[in-house]
């Protein structure tokens, strides 16, 4: 199976569907909930901006650097995207991101069964030896997410990349790796299994 293929995934809380230009609609009026786009430490494009967005992430899917999903919650609605990318084939590493959820799906446990079900496939079905996940330094909310799932911080890109807004952004770099694969799947397993408040 090669990385960059087109595939579904269906989980209790949530469906990954391959992002085509048909979700733009949904996608521009999932983005509002929450205004996600003025998030300063975020990428996330604005309403009217989200057809370049899917053109840019079907563009890398072309290269294989990249494949795009659609995040859908248990009622069949829009909830999000989110991607492998930085797929490096040749030494079996991706790195889960480009995730952006609308508001309402924030900490729920979409995100978690997203995950589960995205490293689930990175380590049984395209044989990963590690998967990495990046977020901006200021991003608290994200790096704490990433956290909660058993990903270990590999380091700081210091002054990494360029924002949106010309500011220089500090990426927190984690990872899991093969080994620590069996815990963290038990781990969201118990995570998704416990009752929610």
């Amino acid at each position: 199976m090669t990385f960059a293929a087109p595939i579904t995934l269906q989980g209790r809380h949530a469906r990954l569907e391959p992002l085509s230009l048909a979700h733009e609609a949904e996608a521009a009026e999932a983005v509002r909930d929450g205004e996600l786009w003025k998030l300063w430490y975020t990428s996330i494009p604005a309403h009217d901006k989200m057809r370049a967005e899917i053109e840019r992430r079907l563009g890398l899917q072309d290269k294989g650097s990249m494949l795009p999903f659609a995040v859908r919650d248990a009622q069949g609605g829009f909830a999000g995207m989110t991607t492998y990318m930085n797929i490096d084939a040749a030494n079996r590493r991706v790195e889960i991101g480009s995730t952006w959820y609308r508001r309402s799906v924030q900490r729920t446990a979409l995100n978690t069964e997203c995950k589960l079900m995205l490293l689930t496939h990175a380590f049984e079905a395209l044989d990963c030896i590690a998967v990495e996940f990046r977020t901006h330094w200021f991003n608290h909310q994200s790096r704490n997410a990433i956290e909660r799932l058993g990903a270990r911080q590999d380091g700081v890109l210091r002054n990494h990349m360029r924002m949106p807004d010309g500011s220089l952004r500090d990426t927190v770099v984690f990872s899991i790796i093969r080994g620590e694969w069996p815990a963290v799947k038990a781990h969201l397993g118990y995570q998704l299994a416990r009752p929610r408040h």
